[in-house]
C-alpha cells in the first residue's frame, strides 16, 4: 500500500504506534490455521536467529572508535551515511553471518538493531568521557568550579539537567570502589547490552513482510515468513503466514499502516503497529489562551487556564483544577520498600552462597530473583497508568478552555534535597517525565502545543505583583509557618502554593513565548532562560470588584448576630441508626476541616485519605481529580475537538 499521505491545509504528519496482539495465523500454502502458542513458536525461532546476529555485530562493533565513526555520518570516501541503520552498516562494511540459512531480509533487521543500538551508545560514551575527564575530588559534591568543567566537557551540558550528571557520577563511583580504579569507557562500565527478542519488520520490504487493511474496518492483515524449524537449513524451510491483525480504536481509519514490530511476552506475540495520520499544526508563537501545569507531591498536578488580552494585560480563566493522585503515590511508595527489602535480602544470599556450585539457598535466591521482577513490572505498570490518567487529564482541561498552548513546568534540572531520606526520594521517583511525554503525544492529536518554562520563582513569588509570598500552615492558621498556604503582604492575594504556580507558569509562557525554541537532541518545543525585560510582566490582572448597592453608612449599625461555625451543643452518643446532629465532642481538633470557610467551592487543603489507598483497591479510587468545564469561555469560540 502506499505510504505517502494526503494532508490537507493547516495539516502535519504525525507518527503514533498503537499496540496489538496476533492470536493466530494461516499458512497460505497450506491453509492450516496456527494457533496463538505455534504462532509465538516460530515468532522466536526468527527472533532468536536474529538476536544472534545482532550478539555477533556488539561485540565486534561495541567499542568507542567505531562507535565514533558510525556517528560521524561519513565513511571511507567521504560520503554521507544512509540514514536507516542497516543501510549505514553496509556502508561501513560491518556485516554478518549465520550458520542456518537465512535470506539477506533478516540480516537487515539484525544491521538495523544493532545499529540503532550502537547509534544510541554515542550520548553515552560522550557523556561518560566527559565526567571521566573532568572527574571531581569529591564524587559526592562537586564545586561550583568542577561543575562548570563537566558541563563544557559534555556536549550541551549547558542545557543537561544536573540529575543525568550526578547519576553517571554514582555509576562510575559504584564501579571504582568495585575495581579500585575509574573504568576507561562506557563499554567497560556498562557492559554489553541484553538484546530483546524482537523483529523489526520495518527494515524489511515486500519480500520478506507486508501489511494491507481488511475489508473489514478496523482490521488489517499481516503478511511474513517464518521459518518452520529454529535451524532452517533450506529456504523450503521458511513459507508465507498471514496474521490478521485487529486495529485499535485510536488508529484513524484515513491513516497509512507502517509494518509493525513483533516481540514477545508471556508466550504471547505482540505487535507495535506504527501508523501516519494528519493532525493540526502547532504554533510556537501566536499563543492568546494557555494552560498552565504545576506539579506536586499529594496533588500531582494544579493546572488553570489564562488568557493575553490585546492590552498585554493577563487574566485567570477560573479558579483551576487539581489533580491528586497520593493513594497511587503512597502504594507506589510501599512496592519501593518492599523492591528494597527484596534486593537486600538478595544481596545476603549472594554473600552467603558466594562461589558454592551448589547450597541450600539457591533454589531461595531464585525465588527471591523473580519476586523482583515481579514487583518491578508492578511500579512499572502503576507508573504508566498514573502517567496516561495524568497526561489525559491536563490535556483535557486545555481543551475544555479553548487554549493552544500547554505550559508545564520544568524539573528536570532539580533535585529533591533536605526533606529526609523517605520524601527526597519519593520525590525524585515521580512520573514527571512520563507524564510531560505522553501529554504532548494527547495533545498533538488536537494541535496543541507543550511547551516547558524555567521552574525558577514560581511558587515563591506573588502571581500579581512578583512580591515574595509568605508560607502558611493553613488558611485559618496565617501566623503557623508552613508550605501549603500562600500569603502576599503587598496585594493581599492570598491562595494554595500550587494554584499560585500554575499562575506564574502560564504567564511567563505567554509572555516568553516568542523565545520558544525546538530541541535538537529530542524535538520538544522549550523556553530555556527567563528574559529581565519581560518577566514584569508576567502578572496576573486581579479581576476588577464591582458592588452594584451603596453601602456607605447613613445610619446607626444593627449588630448581627454572627451564625457559629458548628453547633455549640455536643453531639450525642452515637447511635446505630439516625443521622447525628453537627459538631463533635471533642473541641481539640487535630485534622483540619475540608473547607476552611462554608463558601469555598473547592477543598484548600485535603485531609482526606482515599480508602482504596488502604485496601488495595482499584487505581480510580486512589485518583481524584476535578472534572473538566466543557462549556464555552466567555467571549471566545473555541473550536472543541472529539477524542472519540
Amino acid at each position: 500500500m502506499s505510504r505517502k499521505l494526503p494532508l490537507a491545509e493547516g495539516e502535519s504528519a504525525r507518527t503514533a504506534c498503537a499496540r496489538g496482539l496476533l492470536h493466530r495465523g494461516v499458512e497460505e500454502k497450506t491453509g492450516e490455521v496456527l494457533p496463538a502458542a505455534v504462532l509465538a513458536e516460530r515468532v522466536g525461532w526468527a527472533a532468536d536467529l536474529v538476536s544472534g546476529m545482532v550478539a555477533t555485530l556488539l561485540a565486534g562493533h561495541g567499542n568507542t572508535a567505531d562507535v565514533d565513526v558510525l556517528a560521524a555520518g561519513e565513511d571511507a570516501q567521504g560520503r554521507a551515511l544512509p540514514s536507516n541503520a542497516w543501510m549505514a552498516l553496509r556502508r561501513l562494511g560491518w556485516t554478518v553471518g549465520s550458520d542456518a540459512k537465512v535470506n539477506d531480509r533478516i540480516i537487515r533487521m539484525a544491521q538495523e538493531q544493532a545499529g540503532r543500538t550502537l547509534r544510541s551508545a554515542k550520548w553515552r560514551a560522550d557523556l561518560t568521557a566527559g565526567v571521566l575527564r573532568t572527574w571531581p575530588a569529591d564524587p559526592k559534591k562537586r564545586t561550583a568550579n568542577e561543575w562548570d568543567a563537566v558541563r563544557a566537557a559534555v556536549p550541551g551540558g549547558q542545557h543537561l539537567p544536573s540529575g543525568i550528571i550526578t547519576s553517571r557520577t554514582r555509576q562510575i563511583a559504584a564501579f571504582q570502589h568495585q575495581h579500585d580504579r575509574l573504568p576507561a569507557d562506557v563499554f567497560e562500565l556498562e557492559g554489553t547490552p541484553r538484546m530483546a527478542r524482537m523483529l523489526l519488520l520495518s527494515a524489511c520490504d515486500g519480500q520478506q513482510a507486508a501489511i494491507a487493511r481488511a475489508d473489514e474496518p478496523g482490521r488489517a492483515l499481516l503478511r511474513l515468513q517464518l521459518p518452520t524449524r529454529p535451524d532452517p537449513q533450506s529456504y523450503a524451510h521458511w513459507t508465507w503466514v498471514a496474521c490478521p491483525v485487529t486495529l485499535a480504536p485510536t488508529v484513524p481509519s484515513g491513516a497509512v499502516l507502517h509494518l509493525p514490530t513483533l516481540r514477545l511476552h508471556r508466550g504471547a506475540v505482540h505487535a507495535d503497529l506504527a501508523y501516519t495520520h494528519g493532525v493540526p499544526k502547532t504554533r510556537r508563537t501566536g499563543h492568546t489562551v494557555a494552560l498552565g501545569v504545576d506539579w506536586g507531591l499529594n496533588t500531582l498536578l494544579s493546572a488553570g487556564a489564562v488568557r493575553l488580552h490585546d492590552d498585554a494585560t493577563i487574566t485567570a480563566l477560573g479558579s483551576g483544577g487539581m489533580f491528586r493522585a497520593s493513594g497511587v503515590l503512597a502504594k507506589q511508595h510501599r512496592l519501593r520498600r518492599q523492591g528494597e527489602a527484596l534486593h537486600a535480602k538478595a544481596d545476603h544470599y549472594d554473600r552467603v552462597i558466594s562461589n558454592a556450585e551448589y547450597h541450600a539457598l539457591t533454589g531461595r535466591r531464585q525465588i527471591l530473583t523473580d519476586e523482583i521482577r515481579h514487583v518491578s513490572a508492578r511500579r512499572s505498570n502503576l507508573n504508566g497508568a498514573l502517567a496516561w490518567s495524568a497526561a489525559r487529564w491536563a490535556v483535557d482541561q486545555a481543551i475544555s478552555a479553548g487554549a493552544t498552548v500547554i505550559y508545564v513546568e520544568d524539573l528536570r534540572s532539580m533535585e529533591a534535597r533536605g526533606m529526609g531520606r523517605n520524601h527526597n526520594t519519593r520525590l525524585s521517583q515521580t512520573v514527571r517525565g512520563q507524564i510531560v511525554e505522553r501529554m504532548r503525544h494527547l495533545a498533538a492529536e488536537t494541535g496543541i502545543a507543550v511547551v516547558t518554562v524555567p521552574s525558577r520563582n514560581t511558587s515563591r513569588h506573588c502571581p500579581q505583583c512578583l512580591v515574595p509570598l509568605r508560607h502558611r500552615k493553613a488558611p485559618d492558621r496565617p501566623t503557623v509557618p508552613g508550605w501549603k498556604w500562600a500569603i502576599c503582604p503587598s496585594c493581599d492575594w492570598q491562595g494554595d502554593r500550587d494554584q499560585g504556580a500554575w499562575r506564574r507558569i502560564a504567564a511567563r509562557g505567554l509572555t516568553h513565548q516568542t523565545k520558544t525554541v525546538t530541541d535538537r537532541a529530542g524535538g520538544a518545543t522549550v523556553i530555556r532562560s527567563v528574559a529581565d525585560k519581560l518577566e514584569p510582566k508576567a502578572v496576573i490582572t486581579p479581576p476588577a470588584t464591582q458592588t452594584s448597592r451603596d453601602r456607605s453608612k447613613t445610619g446607626p449599625t444593627k449588630a448581627a448576630c454572627p451564625t457559629p461555625r458548628r453547633r455549640r451543643t455536643p453531639s450525642p452518643v452515637r447511635q446505630l441508626t439516625g443521622q447525628r446532629p453537627e459538631g463533635h465532642t471533642h473541641t481539640d481538633r487535630t485534622r483540619l476541616p475540608r473547607a476552611a470557610l462554608r463558601n469555598q467551592g473547592v477543598t484548600t487543603i485535603s485531609t482526606h485519605r482515599p480508602r482504596g489507598a488502604v485496601l488495595g483497591a482499584g487505581f480510580h479510587l486512589h485518583v481524584h481529580a476535578s472534572p473538566p468545564r466543557w462549556e464555552p469561555v466567555p467571549g471566545t469560540t473555541p473550536d472543541h475537538v472529539s477524542l472519540s
